[in-house]
């Protein structure tokens, strides 16, 4: 099982992706479908790497009370 830091930064790193993309697809034409879809796909991926990544501070909090 991974830990749930290294997946938090899998997703955050995905987010950054999504974005990036994102930002190219609007250079090159204009806002459409796609790039909302890949601002939605971002969103969930930096929300689900913030909440991993605390979830990951928790665990070790906990652990470190015992």
């Amino acid at each position: 099982m991974r830990s749930p830091f290294f997946s938090g930064i899998v997703y955050l790193v995905l987010g950054c992706i999504f974005t990036f993309f994102a930002i190219q697809q609007v250079t090159m034409s204009d806002w459409n479908f796609f790039v909302y879809l890949l601002l939605i796909l971002a969103t969930f991926d930096f929300g689900a790497g913030f909440r991993l990544i605390a979830l990951h501070f928790r665990i070790k909090k906990q652990r470190n009370k015992k």
